[in-house]
């Protein structure tokens, strides 16, 4: 194995689900400039996440749609035509 390629700079560190308020303490190298006050007392780096094991489908078993800046439209409108030609051979 090659020496001195993992990083050396781990810290606690707090994520926090921005959709539910979940929020886990852990140790990561990631750098932020957020902080927040911690149930322990102490205040650590902050990581604003989208979504974690706790808003997640596969581990929810919910299915719950987030539209980021229109991803779903944008994603709709580029197989528009493959939808309505299908549709169309279906129909004929």
């Amino acid at each position: 194995m090659k020496e001195k390629i993992h990083p050396q700079d781990y810290r606690f560190v707090v994520f926090k689900d921005v959709s539910n308020e979940y929020a886990f303490l852990t140790k990561s190298t990631i750098k932020t400039e957020d902080k927040i006050e911690w149930e322990d007392g102490n205040e650590y780096p902050l990581v604003k996440v989208e979504i974690s094991n706790t808003s997640h489908p596969f581990y929810t078993g919910k299915m719950k749609l987030i539209d980021s800046a229109g991803r779903v439209d944008k994603f709709k409108n580029r197989y528009k035509k493959h939808y309505e030609r299908r549709n169309q051979e279906t129909q004929e």
